[in-house]
């Protein structure tokens, strides 16, 4: 994708990008939002970062706030420490509505939600300008929630930020990778994955399925598939990157709706993940 062909194709597209699940997988009335994400936030406890290592990524749900949203804020709570530092979220997750071939960035330049806009960070956008799997698709972001849940949750922790929105389809973890590496720069840019676990298995089925995936996930092992995480392969190329980069994962939560919403027939699994690096940087070949 040349450079002059996406911005020509931004140029003609809206400015912005309109809150698409907003009344129905969080609150679209701004001060009843804005209640249950200072709840969810002060009821996640966090254990605190190692010593001599930043924050660079997370592992999210991207389920309605009433079933993943405690899980979410175990991660996003964590933000807390480097709030003054993070300027820009590198937001990766599956497509649920619109197929895509390749990683889609959106034809918008702000994403809104209820408590405000969301610049889209277009220099960051314009690095990716000549990798053949990054494609423009207004399409793909329109109604897609994966992405546009998170939102919130970093604006109710982070004073200001821009984002960087990709909506990864039918692509190779090194493609999502190689995107992610573009990207990568420093302190002020954080990474975040959305992807919920298993779904649709009893509490028990589910509890055993999401432990392999997550000992995966934390040994950052790319093999995950769609069957054990709907974001199975942006969080595979996040876990290739991490492995390069020395990050250090960890996990903060697991739960599943059952635990949250209370049918335990039928479940989906939520995880919350960490990755740290060290203060200095060092990249691991």
């Amino acid at each position: 994708m040349s450079s002059s062909l996406a911005f020509g194709v931004r140029m003609m597209s809206n400015i912005v990008r309109p809150a698409a699940v907003a009344g129905t997988f969080y609150p679209a009335d701004p001060p009843a939002l804005r209640r249950l994400l200072a709840t969810l936030l002060a009821d996640a406890r966090c254990a605190p970062p190692p010593q001599q290592r930043s924050l660079k990524a997370l592992i999210v749900p991207h389920a309605g706030y009433r079933y993943s949203g405690p899980v979410a804020a175990r991660a996003y709570a964590d933000l807390q420490g480097w709030r003054d530092r993070i300027r820009r979220v590198v937001l990766l997750g599956p497509v649920h509505r619109v197929p895509v071939r390749g990683v889609a960035v959106p034809s918008a330049r702000v994403f809104a939600t209820p408590l405000g806009d969301v610049p889209v960070d277009e220099q960051a956008i314009s690095r990716q300008a000549d990798l053949p799997q990054v494609v423009v698709s207004a399409a793909a972001h329109a109604w897609e929630h994966a992405l546009e849940v998170q939102l919130p949750f970093l604006q109710a922790v982070l004073p200001r930020f821009t984002c960087v929105p990709l909506a990864v389809g039918q692509a190779s973890a090194a493609e999502v990778a190689e995107v992610i590496e573009r990207l990568w720069s420093g302190p002020e840019t954080l990474i975040v994955v959305s992807s919920d676990l298993s779904h649709y298995h009893t509490d028990e089925q589910a509890r055993r399925l999401d432990a392999e995936s997550l000992q995966h996930i934390l040994a950052l092992d790319p093999v995950l598939d769609h069957a054990q995480a709907c974001g199975a392969t942006p969080i595979n190329g996040l876990l290739l990157a991490a492995r390069r980069h020395g990050l250090l994962p960890e996990l903060l939560d697991y739960r599943n709706s059952g635990d949250t919403a209370g049918d335990r027939s039928r479940v989906v699994g939520y995880a919350a993940l960490r990755f740290t690096e060290a203060d200095d940087g060092v990249t691991v070949h």
